[in-house]
C-alpha cells in the first residue's frame, strides 16, 4: 500500500510500494509474479529463489505486502527467509537491502534499517522505493527535515501523486495542515493503491484538525480502494470511539480479533457498551502484550499504554509504556498517549519531551489541546 504508517499502527511501521516494472500485488489471481522453471514444485521455492533474484524479490514483496495487509507478521519472517542466502552475501543487491530495510522497520529496528538504505541508496541513487522507505523511517522518527529531503529525491523519478504525497503528508506534519490537506485533496491519483493512500492522509489529516465527519469519510473511501487495509479500518475505529459510536466498531472490526490494534479498539468498544463480552478479549490482549515483553520484541508499545490506560485504568503503568514508546517512535499517536498518561498520573513533567516535540516541529493536532497546553 502506497502510504507512511505507523508501525506499529503501532502495527507495523508501512511504507508506501512504488511500481517499479513488476507488479507488486496481484491484479488477479492469474497474475504472475514470476516464471519458474518447468517442473519446479511449490516446496523447491526456498532453494530457486536463493539463486533467482527474479523469483525472491516478487515473492518477498507479496509477503510483505500480506503482512501490511493484516498486521500479521509471520509474513515479515516468510518475507526474511526468502532474502536470506541474499542478505549473506558480501555485497547484497540493493532491491534486497531495500525490502530486507522495510521488514527491519516494521520490526521497530529503525537504526538498522537506515543503515541498509544508506548503503543501498549509494548502489542505486535513483531507487524510489528506497527513498520512500527511509521518507517513511525517518518520519516515524519525528526526523521531519530529513524526511522532507529523502521525499524531495523522489520527484525526479517517482508518479506525481507520490512525490506529492510524500512531501505534503510532511508540510502536515510541520505547521502547514491545512494548506497541506487543501494540496492533497487537489491530488489525482492514478491507480487505486495511490488513491487508497491519498484517502488514508486525508483523513489522518481531517482528525488532526478536528472533522471527525471528513476523517470518517476519507477513511471509508480508502477501505473502498484497500478493504483489507487494517490499518485504515483501526484509524477510523478511533474516529468511531471517539464520536461515541462503539457498535459500529464491533462491526467494522469483526474477524480481526487476532491483531492487537484491532482487539484493542474491541475491548474499549465493548467497555464503552457495558455489554459483558469484552472479558476474553482483554485476558486474550494482556496475554498478547505480556509474550510481547517476554520476547523483548514490544512493538505494540503505544497499544499497551492506551490497553493499561483505557482498559485497566493503571496510569503509572500506561505512563512507563507510554514514556518507552515514545523514545522509539514519535507520531501523532504517540504524542496524544503519552500526553494522557501523564494527566491520568498527575505528571506533567514526564510530557515534557511532547511539549519540546510540538514547539521544535509546529506539529498541529487538535486532539492534542486538552493535554498541551504551555509547559
Amino acid at each position: 500500500m502506497h502510504r507512511f504508517r505507523s508501525t506499529c499502527l503501532a502495527l507495523l511501521v508501512v511504507v508506501p510500494l512504488v511500481a517499479l516494472g513488476e507488479p507488486y500485488v496481484p491484479a488477479s489471481d492469474a497474475a504472475v509474479l514470476a516464471q519458474v522453471p518447468p517442473g519446479a514444485r511449490h516446496a523447491a521455492t526456498p532453494e530457486l529463489a536463493a539463486t533467482r533474484l527474479d523469483i525472491a524479490l516478487p515473492l518477498a514483496r507479496l509477503d510483505i505486502s500480506r503482512a501490511r495487509a493484516g498486521a500479521d507478521l509471520r509474513f515479515l519472517g516468510y518475507a526474511e527467509a526468502l532474502l536470506a542466502p541474499w542478505m549473506q552475501r558480501p555485497e547484497p543487491p540493493a532491491q534486497v537491502l531495500v525490502l530486507h530495510a522495510e521488514i527491519l522497520q516494521s520490526r521497530h529496528e529503525f537504526a538498522q534499517s537506515l543503515e541498509e538504505l544508506e548503503r543501498a541508496l549509494q548502489e542505486r541513487p535513483g531507487d524510489v522505493q528506497g527513498w520512500l522507505t527511509r521518507a517513511t523511517v525517518l518520519r516515524v522518527l519525528g526526523r521531519f527535515e530529513e524526511a522532507r529531503q529523502s521525499c524531495d529525491r523522489l520527484l525526479p523519478a517517482a508518479d506525481g501523486a507520490v512525490a506529492g504525497l510524500c512531501v505534503q503528508s510532511l508540510r502536515g506534519l510541520t505547521g502547514h495542515l491545512e494548506d497541506a490537506y487543501r494540496t492533497v485533496r487537489a491530488l489525482s491519483a492514478r491507480d487505486g493503491e495511490t488513491r487508497a493512500w491519498q484517502y488514508s492522509e486525508l483523513g489522518e489529516m481531517a482528525a488532526r484538525l478536528g472533522d471527525a465527519l471528513a476523517a470518517e469519510r476519507w477513511f471509508r473511501a480508502g477501505l473502498e480502494s484497500a478493504p483489507l487495509d487494517l490499518y485504515m479500518r483501526t484509524a477510523l475505529a478511533d474516529v468511531l470511539l471517539r464520536e461515541d459510536h462503539p457498535e459500529e466498531v464491533l462491526t467494522l472490526l469483526a474477524g480481526d480479533e487476532s491483531m492487537e490494534p484491532a482487539l484493542l479498539r474491541l475491548v474499549i468498544a465493548h467497555r464503552l457498551l457495558r455489554d459483558g463480552r469484552g472479558a476474553p478479549l482483554e485476558a486474550r490482549l494482556s496475554a498478547a502484550f505480556a509474550i510481547e515483553l517476554r520476547r523483548e520484541e514490544p512493538v505494540h508499545r503505544r497499544e499497551q499504554a492506551r490497553f493499561l490506560l483505557d482498559v485497566e485504568a493503571d496510569a503509572g503503568a500506561a505512563l512507563e509504556a507510554a514514556r518507552e514508546n515514545w523514545r522509539v517512535q514519535r507520531e501523532p499517536e504517540d504524542a496524544l498517549i503519552l500526553l494522557r498518561a501523564a494527566a491520568a498520573a498527575h505528571d506533567r513533567r514526564a510530557a515534557q519531551p511532547v511539549f519540546d516535540f510540538l514547539r521544535r516541529t509546529g506539529l498541529e493536532d487538535r486532539r492534542l489541546a486538552p493535554w498541551s497546553g504551555a509547559s
